[in-house]
């Protein structure tokens, strides 16, 4: 009865010594950056922060240092760690400082837009009352009203039509 006791017990014992082996799993990542399960240690080649997980006690694989040093920069690409809630709220103020930004250079480009088009149509209306004939009046600096001249007129007609040419979209 006692041998059959001992008999269990050895099996009992083996097949725990089996078990945890079983259990001894190692997680790491490989050159894609795809995790690899195995119950063995992964290449000597593995550099250690690929290691995501090794059993309990196991000893950790050396590699050459040749090896560790063109792996790790091969790793940081590979390989992109979460960001941490600092560094998302980092990338979203600088996305919406970037926003605030390209909307502050619209609303200025659609003000210059809105000012050159007004500026247009003033040169136009200035150029059609030249060309209708009708009398142009001005105030000069100390307040007297004069009139321009025929040539006067010809000169204001081809500085307007100037203007619109540099300025009006056609």
């Amino acid at each position: 009865m006692k041998a059959k006791y001992l008999l269990q017990i050895a099996v009992l014992a083996a097949s725990s010594c089996m078990i945890s082996s079983a259990l001894a799993q190692w997680v790491w990542l490989d050159e894609h950056g795809v995790k690899q399960f195995t119950d063995v240690a992964p290449p000597a080649n593995v550099p250690q922060n690929r290691i995501l997980k090794q059993p309990h006690g196991a000893p950790v694989p050396k590699a050459s240092e040749a090896a560790d040093k063109t792996d790790d920069a091969g790793a940081d690409k590979a390989v992109k760690e979460p960001k941490t809630t600092a560094e998302k709220e980092a990338d979203y103020k600088k996305r919406k400082l970037e926003q605030a930004e390209k909307d502050k250079k619209a609303g200025e480009e659609a003000k210059r837009k809105e000012s050159n088009d007004e500026n247009c149509a003033r040169a136009k209306s200035y150029l059609q009352s030249l060309k209708s004939g009708e009398r142009i009046k001005s105030t000069d600096n100390n307040g007297e009203r004069s009139y321009l001249s025929d040539d006067d007129r010809i000169k204001e007609e081809a500085r307007a039509e100037e203007a619109i040419s540099a300025s009006c979209d056609k």
